[in-house]
């Protein structure tokens, strides 16, 4: 892409005649990524038995966003979304086994530019999706180890499996999982002097698949106290056959029901979300006790959501208000304040930006998103740009504050009214008297797609995340 080749190029040159200033002129980042993580946390209220009181915390030091939404509802689309400032439709990267430096060769990310300006950026954990890290976005970078493996007594369990699905208890202590580890790292770098301000970025696996966390967080939530979600007998009834195929009842939460595991899964989750919370509370100790604790900006953010049996679906992938929406939440020194909580919709992309206007960088214009600065200083202000939701080539999904227009490939439709119906459970999309709501959001939906990126060689393009979307008509 042409415009990427500039901007790389003029951020060369920029960082090149930089004269560096003290780091306690210029914000550090604290960039933290917790991977599948969905609006079950407590700041949030998704789920009524979830605990996170060390991320809970951390929303209450600054800005939470109500309604913040991945650009694409994987990993790998999202992180790179999020990371290079462009959505899926502009990058063609849109499915997980799509490798994204080849068609973005070019492409100046996020800690690259912090790179360039000066900065000094380090990274572990899970930043970039699996086997697409990016050893030229980091300075030093920790990549995302193994964990213990259950007992043999746990893997023959059948309710710590279904299909695909997996989960399972660990009769082991927290230092020996990788996400204490990962942290460890995060840690020990706050606790030593820099001479440059830096960005450091750590990257939480959990409650990624699968949820084998120590027992101490199962016990948290005996299956037969937890609650499960709230679904709608026959609620893919008005959902077209593009939906449908995305829900793919027949699968996952088929499974589900017919091996008695829905309680034990949502135990799981539950579990690997308290056991990331924790980690995430060890990482804001460490800045809090370090030097750079008043001069630091804080972000934390879960690349997509996650269906537990809403809409008979299970997993990311989907449209829905469940894959889509994911915490976003950030503390800046002396720009947000305590307590701050913003209604307004935003999206992932709009990260690049934000960061980039906080820390005094330049804001390419070949940047999809828009600085979210405006609305850390006042969570109210106006803001007229919905949030985009992007899964396969042609599938889209707009969510202003009140409304979510999805319109698939083939022309399907799907419209909810989220001040009546918050859990999507009425297809308002063939409504005559809706047409001039479609319209106006259909506005958002990208005019052009890029073409899909090429392919891992080998991979199988089957499942949700890995399925060839069919093509438009």
């Amino acid at each position: 892409m042409p415009r990427l080749c500039v901007f790389a190029l003029f951020v060369a040159l920029l960082g090149f005649g930089l004269r560096e200033s003290p780091a306690a002129e210029r914000p550090n980042v604290l960039f933290i990524a917790v991977d599948d993580l969905n609006d079950w946390i407590g700041c949030l209220g998704g789920h009524p038995d979830g605990q996170s009181p060390n991320i809970d915390a951390l929303a209450a030091r600054g800005l939470l966003f109500e309604k913040s939404y991945c650009s694409a509802p994987a990993c790998n689309p999202s992180r790179v979304a999020l990371l290079t400032g462009m959505r899926p439709s502009t990058t063609g990267v849109y499915v997980n086994p799509q490798p994204w430096r080849p068609v973005l060769k070019d492409a100046v990310t996020l800690p690259q530019h912090f790179m360039a300006n000066g900065y000094h950026a380090v990274g572990c954990g899970k930043i970039f999706h699996g086997a697409y890290d990016d050893d030229a976005s980091w300075h030093e970078y920790l990549k995302k180890g193994g964990d213990p493996k259950p007992s043999k007594q746990v893997l023959a369990d059948p309710h710590s499996k279904a299909g695909g699905i997996v989960w399972g208890v660990l009769d082991v202590e927290d230092s020996e999982m990788n996400d204490y580890r990962m942290a460890d790292y995060a840690i020990d770098y706050l606790q030593q002097s820099h001479d440059k301000p830096f960005f450091l970025a750590c990257g939480i696996y959990r409650p990624h698949m699968p949820w084998q966390v120590p027992r101490a967080y199962y016990d948290l939530f005996p299956p037969e106290k937890v609650t499960l979600p709230k679904v709608l007998e026959g609620d893919l009834d008005d959902i077209p056959p593009a939906g449908v195929r995305m829900a793919n009842p027949k699968g996952d939460h088929a499974t589900i029901q017919k091996t008695d595991n829905w309680r034990y899964a949502v135990q799981a989750y539950l579990a690997s979300i308290k056991f990331a919370d924790a980690q995430v509370g060890r990482l804001l100790k460490a800045l809090d006790e370090s030097e750079y604790a008043k001069n630091t900006i804080i972000v934390l953010w879960g690349d997509h959501g996650w269906h537990l049996g809403e809409k008979e679906h299970w997993r990311k992938f989907s449209l829905w208000e469940e894959a889509c929406r994911a915490p976003l939440m950030i503390v800046a020194p002396g720009v947000t304040k305590a307590g701050s909580r913003s209604p307004r919709t935003v999206d992932f992309v709009d990260l690049y930006p934000t960061l980039s206007e906080l820390c005094g960088l330049p804001i390419g214009d070949h940047l999809d998103g828009d600085s979210l600065v405006s609305l850390l200083k006042n969570p109210n202000a106006d803001w007229s740009t919905p949030a985009l939701t992007t899964h396969g080539i042609g599938n889209h999904s707009v969510r202003s504050e009140r409304w979510r227009y999805t319109r698939y490939a083939n022309g399907d439709e799907e419209l909810y009214d989220h001040d009546a119906d918050p859990m999507e459970w009425k297809n308002l999309a063939s409504d005559p008297k809706l047409k001039s709501v479609k319209q106006d959001l259909a506005r958002w939906i990208p005019a052009k797609d890029a073409p899909e990126a090429p392919y891992d060689s080998g991979t199988k393009r089957a499942g949700g995340g890995n399925r060839k979307p069919q093509k438009k008509r």
